[in-house]
């Protein structure tokens, strides 16, 4: 597996990762209505792409297919962090994460699903706090973390 920085020409292959992922591993946490709201299949990919190019964003990438990506912003703020539903629980997440982590400027913090908190808690991040964040009429259970 080889982690590299984010291209454009990977936009619709993380697009897609990031739908099959959030409606397959985190189906158990939400509903599917909850799940559409959160990551609707027709993405405007013009403005996927923008908001990954504006952060450091990298893939995670084996045999010639993204298994993972994820972006930090420069102020520390871990925006996505997804792994291929095929591919979970074999060190992708933190592999992805470590690289992230280590190019903040100083403490991070992630907004993360109940699915990922445990994740993250692993990982030395504490919640600061519960949230509900609506989107397209769906309420979303999150977490602010830091560490």
């Amino acid at each position: 597996m080889v982690i590299r920085e984010y291209r454009s020409s990977d936009c619709l292959e993380t697009a897609e990762l990031f739908y099959d992922t959030v409606h397959t591993v985190c189906a158990a946490d939400y509903t599917p209505a909850q799940l559409d709201a959160w990551a609707p299949r027709g993405r405007d990919l013009a403005a996927w792409n923008e908001s990954l190019l504006a952060h450091r964003s990298i893939v995670a990438v084996d045999r010639g297919e993204i298994v993972g990506f994820g972006d930090i912003d420069g102020t520390g703020y871990l925006d996505r962090l997804f792994v291929s539903s095929h591919r979970q629980g074999e060190g992708i997440g933190s592999a992805i994460c470590r690289e992230l982590e280590g190019s903040a400027p100083g403490s991070v913090s992630v907004r993360a699903s109940i699915t990922a908190r445990p994740f993250f808690e692993k990982r030395g991040y504490a919640v600061v706090r519960r949230e509900d964040v609506s989107r397209l009429g769906q309420l979303l259970t999150s977490y602010i973390m830091k560490k």
